[in-house]
């Protein structure tokens, strides 16, 4: 699968799952060359989500629904996520 095809179901599935205002994935992968999550096949991404679902929510409540919207791509296409997840009132 392409980096570009494998960003498109990370972001279809955080749309589906969380409905953001703001959505910025970054493929990260090329800076994590040679190491042994890259030999895998899993890409390496940041990702800075705003959504109303976040309201309220502790940092590691936020992190969880992000995780469980990509779950099934965890451990395979994905390697690494490094999350920024905001609710709209902290824009």
């Amino acid at each position: 699968m392409s980096a570009d095809t494998r960003m498109e179901r990370i972001r279809a599935q955080l749309q589906q799952a969380l409905a953001p205002s703001l959505l910025e994935l970054t493929d990260e992968s090329a800076l994590h060359a040679g190491h042994a999550g890259a030999a895998s096949g899993g890409g390496h991404y940041r990702l800075k989500i705003v959504s109303s679902q976040f309201e309220g929510q502790r940092l590691v409540m936020r992190h969880r629904l992000v995780y469980d919207s990509v779950h099934a791509m965890m451990h395979s296409e994905i390697h690494a996520l490094a999350i920024t997840a905001l609710a709209p009132s902290e824009v």
